[in-house]
């Protein structure tokens, strides 16, 4: 198991719930590990439970320790989850950082800022050059809020620089408005 990879979407269909005095993840219409794919997720992968636009509800990252069959599978700690009931919702999967899944700086949503890790690809350097979202390519933590005059910050912090990175996660990066 890699501490990351190169994708940012990794084959998440259906929806999950979550026990979390045994860490086990339920899906729903999912295919954990099918035929060892790489378009699905695997073992190692880090799954991001909830959606992470404006009025929807997130609630953080979980690195996949195991998975049992299509539909089980078990996560290494809870430690990056807001600890909220998760019962049939929607995920996404990517080979992210997985250090980042228990930072809670990138796994978790307040009032005042927006802060999360994208997968960023030449394309989507090349669509944020000139913006307040430009950046490099690889994994990039980002972190957005109003300034005290009104005007929208982003910080950017490249924590694995890489060429490669495949994307299609939502939002997608440099296409974040909704996560402010």
């Amino acid at each position: 198991m890699a501490l990351w990879g190169n994708k940012d979407n990794v084959g998440a269909a259906g929806s999950v719930s979550l026990n979390y005095a045994t860490k086990t993840v339920i899906g729903a219409g999912t295919s954990f590990g099918e035929s060892s794919a790489s378009s699905q997720i695997q073992e190692g992968d880090v799954i991001s439970f909830g959606v992470k636009t404006k009025g929807g509800t997130y609630f953080g990252d979980a690195v996949v320790s195991g998975i049992t069959s299509f539909t089980v599978l078990s996560i290494a700690s809870t430690g990056g989850l807001s600890g909220a009931a998760i019962a049939a919702t929607s995920f996404q999967s990517s080979q992210k950082p997985t250090f980042l899944a228990g930072d809670s700086h990138y796994s978790e949503r307040n009032s005042d800022y927006s802060s999360h890790v994208y997968g960023v690809a030449s394309a989507g350097a090349a669509d944020a050059s000139g913006t307040v979202y430009e950046t490099g390519v690889g994994w990039v933590g980002v972190q957005t809020y109003m300034g005290s005059d009104g005007n929208l910050r982003v910080k950017k912090e490249i924590l694995c620089a890489m060429s490669g990175i495949t994307t299609g996660n939502t939002p997608s990066y440099p296409n974040i408005e909704l996560a402010n």
